[in-house]
């Protein structure tokens, strides 16, 4: 079995700790609890694990986050993943911070990257882990919540958040997306 996990985020040291940077922060942080490494490819960085049976394909996009769908197609084809093995792990604003929540497919909730994703792909067919990232901005001020780094308290919580992300991508491609569902989502 092999399984593409896109971790959603904007490349470049001015991002690395932003809250839209999560989907990037839970893949590096599964690469150093799990020992591999990334390395840059065509339109991503990549890594490569193989765990319990499964082959594990991690890509970081390197498209910037409003152009995610062109990486994780390109990926799809070249590894020669169904859209049932694809997993996106991507932040979001609807959730309070550090909830988690898998869904195996829905709308993109109006996040930017989702919406590429589903236009490149031509459905919303694929899972995406969400993390919650809060919504604590003012009325139209969403871009620079996003761009801005988590606060100190934030940042105390989020090695605990990312490991258990990191449990559920791990779940979703050994244990399947509703035995994930079940024993994770809050």
């Amino acid at each position: 079995m092999k399984y593409l996990i896109a971790g959603l985020g904007n490349i470049g040291p001015e991002y690395a700790l932003t809250r839209h940077n999560a989907g990037f922060m839970v893949l590096d942080r599964l690469a150093a609890n799990h020992g591999f490494t990334f390395s840059f490819e065509k339109l991503a960085f990549v890594a490569e694990w193989k765990h319990k049976g499964r082959q594990f394909y991690f890509i970081k996009p390197t498209t910037f986050m409003n152009l995610s769908g062109k990486a994780i197609r390109y990926y799809m084809d070249y590894y020669k993943i169904a859209p049932e093995n694809l997993l996106v792990v991507v932040d979001e604003l609807q959730l309070d911070f550090g909830t988690l929540r898998l869904k195996p497919k829905g709308s993109h909730g109006g996040q930017n990257g989702l919406r590429n994703i589903e236009e490149v792909l031509g459905n919303q067919n694929y899972a995406r882990l969400r993390i919650g990232i809060g919504n604590n901005f003012p009325r139209g001020r969403q871009v620079d919540y996003v761009l801005k780094p988590f606060s100190k308290e934030e940042m105390s919580d989020l090695p605990l958040i990312l490991d258990k992300a990191g449990e559920m991508v791990i779940s979703y491609c050994t244990l399947g997306v509703q035995a994930t569902m079940n024993n994770y989502n809050q």
